[in-house]
């Protein structure tokens, strides 16, 4: 390790604020091992404003942190001119046509189908990604100098919530620290409403119903199952505890029927992965298109994607919204999808 002759000092801005000072260091310093940074706790290694601080520390904007730390942990800079060189390409940009909203705190993107929205997503395949959705919209970002990465320390940019690859529609994107933690509050607390548009081989009956099950995902086949009652799951899986097996409410209504089809409207009560694909199949209704649910389906219409699309989002807000508040009430729609096409 090198010395650290001259005391280190960061100047918490607005996007660093309101968070514990440990996850602060943990984005700011990316070098350092989690198990160091905390023994750097134990050895008093941080003040904030001269003081004293421990981990749980939660920081103000205007707050000085003073790091007794060893040099080669902090940033050099060089992640910064690589997101000035990344960001700057052509292909990290958004089409105009994708922007349904977009004002200081957020926007609101139709993201295509077969995208992949970040990195870490459990069904990307590598080897046929090319962008996506995330570093297509930090780009527009940055293009338009509201993104300056040299700038942030802890905050880049940050979609709310996540579409399926193969799953079109609108996304919402927080461009500020601050709506993104409001935005995250809105959804755990269901008051954005989000109404999807699909596709069934054949026609749910009844034509509008409210669905309530069992749900458990396999993480290692990025696969869920749905059951009629929690015991029946239990059973199924060979689980004494039930932990994983989550209540799923799903609402729909046949739109219109075409031959042995129908355009559904949805909405989630719940908000479960692949809950729209998994609770329609269960009812014997899969998605067009879908190969994992509805595998012969899929083969027998010969899609690439499952015919499911994100069409609007409600902003239905019953609680403090802060700088948001200026959304409640609103609804945006998104641009649809060939499938919607069909049926009009």
């Amino acid at each position: 390790m090198t010395g650290f002759d001259n005391i280190r000092t960061l100047h918490v801005n607005k996007n660093d604020s309101g968070q514990r000072l440990d996850k602060f260091l943990t984005k700011t310093l990316v070098n350092i091992p989690k198990s160091l940074l905390y023994k750097y706790f134990r050895l008093k290694s941080f003040k904030v404003n001269g003081k004293r601080a421990d981990a749980e520390t939660v920081l103000c904007e205007g707050d000085e942190i003073s790091l007794y730390i060893s040099d080669e942990f902090f940033p050099d800079g060089t992640d910064d001119r690589k997101d000035n060189e990344k960001y700057s390409e052509r292909k990290y940009d958004l089409r105009q046509s994708e922007i349904v909203y977009e004002d200081e705190n957020i926007i609101i993107v139709d993201k295509p189908q077969g995208e992949t929205v970040h990195q870490s997503e459990p069904d990307e395949d590598s080897t046929k990604q090319g962008t996506y959705l995330i570093d297509r919209i930090i780009g527009y970002l940055f293009k338009k100098r509201e993104y300056i990465p040299e700038n942030e320390q802890s905050f880049t940019p940050s979609l709310c919530h996540r579409l399926d690859r193969n799953t079109g529609g609108l996304v919402i994107c927080a461009k500020n620290a601050e709506a993104l933690r409001i935005m995250n509050a809105k959804i755990k607390d269901r008051e954005i409403k989000k109404t999807y548009y699909c596709e069934t081989a054949g026609i749910p009956n009844p034509k509008s119903a409210t669905l309530s099950h069992f749900h458990y995902k396999d993480k290692g086949k990025n696969r869920v199952y749905i059951f009629k009652t929690r015991e029946e799951a239990k059973r199924a899986l060979r689980i004494r505890y039930d932990d994983d097996i989550k209540t799923v409410v799903t609402k729909y209504r046949v739109e219109r029927t075409l031959g042995e089809n129908a355009l559904v409207s949805v909405e989630l009560i719940t908000g479960r992965t692949h809950q729209i694909r998994a609770h329609m199949a269960y009812i014997g209704t899969p998605l067009v298109g879908d190969g994992k649910y509805g595998i012969a389906h899929g083969k027998r219409y010969g899609d690439n994607f499952q015919h499911l699309y994100a069409y609007s989002l409600r902003f239905d807000f019953k609680t403090d919204s802060g700088i948001l508040d200026y959304l409640s009430g609103r609804e945006f729609r998104g641009n649809g999808c060939e499938f919607i096409s069909k049926y009009r």
